[in-house]
């Protein structure tokens, strides 16, 4: 239930921080690293990001920021595809 809540709040974060970033492109004003951005999805927070990419059209175009989020998405998928399979033979 826990872990449930916070992989929740880490891609609401996640989508937030895309949508603020989107609107700091539109005025001119300070910006979100793309370090940072990557790194919130690397926690988990891949769900948002790409919510966030789609819904703000943000970072849509950008190399080779997109590739680096695909990476991360296919680890994520990767690893839980293994822990599911470990977990379903386990005893």
């Amino acid at each position: 239930m826990l872990a449930a809540a916070l992989f929740g709040g880490l891609n609401f974060w996640t989508f937030a921080v895309y949508g603020y970033d989107k609107a700091q492109s539109r005025r001119g004003g300070g910006r979100v690293s793309e370090r940072h951005l990557l790194t919130l999805a690397a926690l988990g927070g891949s769900p948002g990001a790409l919510l966030g990419r789609r819904l703000f059209r943000h970072k849509t175009r950008k190399q080779p920021f997109v590739n680096y989020l695909k990476a991360i998405v296919a680890l994520q998928a990767i690893a839980m595809a293994g822990l599911i399979g470990w977990a379903a033979s386990a005893p």
